[in-house]
């Protein structure tokens, strides 16, 4: 492997003089890593480790930190099998190994401890004990090409006669959690392995019936009566009892002959994964490092969950831009009608982009397969969709422009509105405050901006703004609400939960778009009149800086990572890559 196995453009970008241009490589080389190409994916982490040497510290910083979000990891990390009686039948356990397919790909696996043994099949480790020593402290080791982790594997054989029920398991996962600072990691999820069949069936039964009471009542697992592992789904967490809180609590006390026959178990939990990415400081004066070609006249853009693509609609055209972030390849989608918004489901498998044409004709949103690449149905809405969003409350939200309200539709499954509501006209975007449980409307023609109730989908005020409000934006943390005054050059900033306004803030000419930093400490303006995107402190709505664009720019994207933007331009037929965070 060498550095020949990248694109052009990132070699050209990790051997530039530029520090901003290396910083961008280590970005680019980070999403190659997460490839499919074992190939590009190795010479990516191979270029990381040299750039960890590199004489500026945040390249430095930012390879390192990139090397370790690209590593294998193992969740979680320590498996407790409880105490078991003598003679038990050998345990069986599943992890998830976490990380990119190079993670797993010719990875080996070492098991250390008497009865451990372990094999690893995908991303799922297999791990199995035979009881026989009185202790077990051993290790699991994963080795790969994206780096190394194991698990620590531990049980207790107990005493003949009655023995104290252990509490270690949830206890030690309780304990990992807060040094993480992750919460409750999950308990991980025993199967018993029948026994030879030489032994007799009643013997059989006895020793699995009390050992799954032990391990419920003291080890924190769940315990299954099978003689395999569980499909090819994930490995699960064991369920939490009903009046738990959270999802690693451990098992009830176990039912007695009085307590009547036990209640189904409820199906478990998937097993708590760790974030892959770590949002990025954002910076107070962000850099234009490249540009994309796209379709005629670009308006609404969005980039997916996991930053690897921008989609970009184009509205002097049918078709909808697919954006490869790591390799700049763009894949065009023809769709019905004209294309003016987009944006992606939660999970980022569905993409949803709002049509009409010049005459308001062909209203409705197209409901395109992310991994086909290809429209899978048409959603028949009112006339001129506009800035559509997917809420917390997994609903497609769209702002029907002239007809002064917004539709609700389910993101699967369904072609019709799921509910309506009346807003303030004529509504151009809508953004969410899921700690508050509120959704904002931007009302072009209403000066205003209407906050909205979701659990009851009830107008709750309509606060006035700058002149020609067209975008709106709410804060990471669902604190704070911009909103874009078009006509009136200046933007405003309010209190998602006092509704407060800040402002009006001066910015720059026709502002058209708002967003927020991933950190949430910077928004962006995007100014249609001047070719430019203003930045602002988002606690007190001073300017930082304005940053040069493409002509005609219309809508603003931010990547989950925090790292970059995209601007699309309409006059220019781009999308500026912005630099936002390091």
């Amino acid at each position: 492997m060498s550095d020949y196995d990248l694109p052009p453009h990132v070699r050209a970008e990790i051997a530039s003089p530029s520090r901003d241009a290396r910083l961008l490589g280590v970005g680019e080389l980070a999403q190659l890593a997460m490839s499919a190409d074992l190939t590009v994916a190795a010479a990516a982490r191979l270029a990381l480790r040299h750039l960890t040497e590199d004489d500026s510290r945040s390249v430095a910083a930012a390879a390192a930190a990139a090397l370790g979000r690209t590593a294998l990891r193992i969740t979680p990390d320590h498996v407790d099998f409880g105490q078991v009686p003598q003679e038990t039948p050998p345990l069986v356990t599943e992890v998830l190994v976490d990380g990119p397919p190079l993670a797993v790909a010719t990875a080996t696996v070492t098991a250390a401890g008497p009865g451990l043994h372990a094999a690893l099949t995908g991303h799922r480790l297999r791990i199995e004990w035979q009881p026989a020593a009185d202790w077990l402290d051993g290790s699991v080791t994963v080795r790969g090409p994206a780096g190394w982790a194991d698990v620590r594997v531990t049980g207790q054989v107990a005493p003949a006669g009655p023995a104290p029920l252990s509490a270690t398991g949830p206890a030690l996962r309780e304990q990992l959690a807060a040094e993480a600072g992750v919460g409750a990691l999950p308990a991980t999820r025993v199967t018993v392995l029948r026994p030879p069949a030489r032994r007799r069936p009643g013997g059989t039964l006895l020793i699995a019936g009390l050992t799954a009471l032990v391990l419920l009542g003291g080890a924190g697992v769940a315990v299954a009566l099978t003689s395999g592992i569980p499909g090819d789904r994930a490995p699960a967490a064991a369920p939490p009892p009903v009046a738990a809180p959270r999802p690693a609590a451990t098992g009830g006390t176990p039912a007695t002959a009085a307590s009547g026959p036990p209640a189904a178990a409820p199906a478990p939990a998937a097993v708590a994964r760790q974030p892959l990415v770590l949002r990025a400081a954002s910076l107070a004066r962000p850099t234009a490092v490249g540009t994309i070609r796209v379709g005629a006249e670009p308006e609404g853009v969005a980039v997916s969950p996991d930053g690897r693509t921008v989609y970009v609609a184009n509205q002097s055209s049918r078709v909808l831009s697919v954006v490869d972030t790591a390799t700049r390849r763009v894949t065009p989608v023809l769709l019905r009608n004209t294309p003016r918004f987009v944006a992606t489901s939660r999970d980022g498998g569905l993409v949803f982009v709002s049509m009409y044409e010049k005459d308001m004709t062909g209203s409705g949103v197209a409901v395109v397969d992310a991994a086909g690449r290809r429209p899978v149905r048409y959603l028949a809405t009112g006339v001129q969709p506009f800035t559509l969003a997917v809420g917390p409350d997994d609903r497609l939200w769209v702002p029907i422009h002239s007809s002064g309200r917004v539709e609700m539709y389910a993101t699967t499954g369904t072609q019709r509105a799921s509910g309506r509501l009346t807003v303030p006209r004529n509504p151009h975007a809508v953004a969410f405050s899921p700690a508050l449980r509120r959704a904002f409307t931007a009302n072009h023609e209403s000066n205003a901006l209407a906050v909205i109730d979701m659990p009851t989908s009830r107008v709750l005020r309509s606060i006035p703004v700058s002149r020609a409000p067209h975008s709106v934006a709410v804060s990471p943390d669902g604190a704070r609400v911009l909103v874009a005054g078009y006509e009136a050059g200046t933007a405003d900033l309010i209190d998602a939960r006092t509704l407060r306004r800040t402002g009006p803030l001066r910015v720059g000419g026709k502002p058209q778009a708002v967003a927020f930093a991933g950190d949430g400490r910077h928004a962006y303006v995007v100014n249609e009149g001047d070719n430019s995107v203003t930045v602002l402190d988002a606690r007190t709505g001073a300017a930082t800086a304005t940053v040069g664009v493409g002509g005609s720019p219309r809508a603003i994207a931010v990547a989950p990572d925090g790292r970059l933007a995209y601007v699309s331009n309409g006059a220019d037929d781009t999308v500026t890559v912005l630099r936002i965070g390091e």
